[in-house]
């Protein structure tokens, strides 16, 4: 059986807007650290459209692989960490993000996500 989690981490990889929506419910409370900012939003699309693939994953940015993804559990919350293999603007990059969340039927309402910001690899 496969977790918000992972959906959540698929979807993105996948550049799937619509399962990206579909596994947070109709009100979120989102927060999240990047390297440059501090992100809150409580509505998928502002998430999706405007957070994920508007700026982390926005233009000159291109989700080349999922390379890894793994979840657990932390007591009453959920956990997922995944990996993706980015190229931004030509330049290969690896990109880590941690993720604690609570779901109710499928449905993400809380999340939290902290991103390690785009790493340069080489080749």
């Amino acid at each position: 059986m496969t977790t918000p989690g992972e959906e959540f981490a698929r979807a993105l990889a996948a550049r799937d807007s619509a399962a990206l929506r579909a596994v947070l419910a109709g009100e979120v409370d989102f927060a999240a650290l990047t390297p440059g900012r501090h992100w809150t939003a409580t509505d998928p699309a502002e998430i999706v459209d405007d957070v994920i693939f508007g700026r982390w994953f926005g233009p000159g940015r291109k989700i080349l692989e999922l390379c890894s993804v793994t979840t657990g559990r932390v007591a009453d919350c959920e956990h997922v960490t995944y990996r993706l293999r980015v190229e931004r603007d030509g330049v290969g990059h690896l990109v880590e993000q941690q993720a604690y969340y609570t779901a109710r039927d499928g449905e993400i309402g809380w999340l939290r996500v902290l991103c390690s910001g785009y790493r340069a690899i080489a080749g």
